[in-house]
């Protein structure tokens, strides 16, 4: 087959990257300047480090495998996380069961019941059940009202914003069940992994694997305008400027109200599914201190007051030492993207964040920042909402030869690297099957 890849993403590049080791022709398209998507990083001074935190579970085991097979695992490495929960002007610890047990805001027999209800979801393999259900509901009625309103409904408020009450319990079933099996030993301690020097560095791996070894052409900055459908089958892309170029087969690894852009000959039942669902924008304000902020590496953030729904100093997960001596912290949102902060530019941003750190740390000044950057990445949270199954779009669009993998089709799983790795690879298969077929 000869193949075109629309999306130089992490899906768009493991769909090539297969389909060129099985000896298809292949041509990669990305608009903008480079490869890997969401994965991006930026220079810190040492290491590179990713503009939206990044870390791995051990049950991410799609990624792990492909950094073993890039030759990269003696940079993989898992360590402790430290994990903590602001609320009413307190850190808490918030890792292990007795720590939820110390977690005072919350009545004693709510905080009973949330890890006696975290065991149970746990232990539970399908989360189909918890499709017909939102998670406010199931939360109230099995952890109790004081759990909901001092654990998890302001960050489910945080995440989600006006939808919050809305969102399925499918996915809050999928985020326990994730994080309790990334926990081990007798005080069920979370271990969380990292690719020292970024998560970027499997992205410049597989890239040069694309470009050299594998012979994958790669089209960076080349926007793709149109997809081509002649006889009711993908023909090939028309770039932008009009250039045509014929393949056999077209995937499309992009955002799918994009997607419905570029193919205006898709069925209405299906186009409909490209729009029908909602999104959070992601948001990053990063910062570099001279000292440390506070202990904890992911710390939640429990108050509707503070702009921000989570701290995560990356440098107490991986040693400031990487990064020239400095301390570095995210400061993360999700929100609408017509939300005002999504409109403010970096000194906006400061302005409306840095009051509030003196609540985290009451020793901080502006002084300690010796630099800060600012990221914000469209449709990087889907709001699964009950009914959502019906509305995800098939990998196999209704234009035969026509392939779209994009992340709100990652179910009941939540984004991220792993699941967009794994998603690449099944595009891959499609195709190659109906080929062969």
């Amino acid at each position: 087959m000869k193949v075109g890849v629309i999306g130089g993403g992490v899906a768009g590049m493991v769909a090539a990257f297969r389909l060129r080791q099985q000896g298809h022709v292949v041509s990669l398209y990305e608009a903008s300047p480079f490869l890997g998507g969401l994965v991006r990083t930026f220079d810190t001074g040492g290491d590179k480090l990713e503009a939206f935190y990044h870390h791995i579970f051990s049950t991410d085991t799609t990624v792990v495998d492909l950094i073993e097979e890039l030759g990269m695992s003696d940079r993989l490495i898992w360590r402790t996380s430290k994990v903590g929960f602001y609320r009413d002007e307190k850190i808490y610890d918030f890792v292990t069961p007795m720590d939820l047990m110390r977690y005072s805001p919350a009545p004693l027999l709510d905080r009973v019941r949330m890890g006696l209800a975290a065991l149970y979801l746990r232990r539970q393999s399908d989360g189909t059940r918890y499709e017909s259900i939102t998670a406010a509901d199931w939360i109230k009625k099995y952890m109790g009202e004081g759990a909901y309103d001092t654990v998890w409904g302001p960050l489910l408020r945080g995440k989600f914003g006006d939808a919050y009450d809305e969102l399925a319990m499918v996915w809050f079933w999928n985020k326990i069940h994730l994080r309790f099996s990334s926990r081990k030993g007798a005080g069920q301690t979370e271990q969380l992994g990292y690719l020292l020097g970024s998560f970027g560095g499997y992205i410049v791996a597989l890239e040069r694997r694309l470009r050299t070894d594998d012979g994958v052409e790669i089209h960076t900055g080349t926007a793709v305008e149109r997809v081509i459908v002649e006889d009711g089958r993908a023909r090939g892309l028309q770039l932008a400027g009009g250039e045509r170029q014929d393949f056999n087969a077209v995937i499309a690894c992009m955002p799918a109200h994009v997607f419905q852009k570029l193919t205006p000959d898709l069925p209405t039942d299906y186009a409909e599914k490209l729009t029908g669902v909602r999104w959070q924008s992601a948001m990053c304000y990063v910062m570099a201190l001279d000292r440390p902020l506070s202990p904890i590496y992911w710390l939640n953030i429990s108050d509707d007051v503070i702009p921000f729904i989570a701290v995560i100093e990356h440098t107490n997960f991986i040693e400031p030492e990487r990064y020239a001596g400095k301390h570095i912290v995210y400061l993360s949102n999700y929100l609408a993207p017509d939300h005002p902060l999504m409109g403010m530019e970096l000194d906006e941003v400061e302005r409306e964040y840095l009051p509030h750190l003196t609540k985290i740390n009451p020793q901080f000044s502006p002084d300690w920042i010796t630099d800060r950057w600012l990221f914000k990445g469209p449709y990087a949270q889907p709001v699964v909402t009950i009914g959502y199954r019906e509305r995800i779009p098939e990998h196999r669009t209704p234009i035969p030869g026509l392939y779209l993998a994009t992340m709100s089709q990652i179910y009941p799983e939540d984004r991220g690297q792993n699941y967009s790795i794994k998603m690449g690879e099944t595009v891959a298969k499609l195709a190659m099957a109906d080929a062969a077929g």
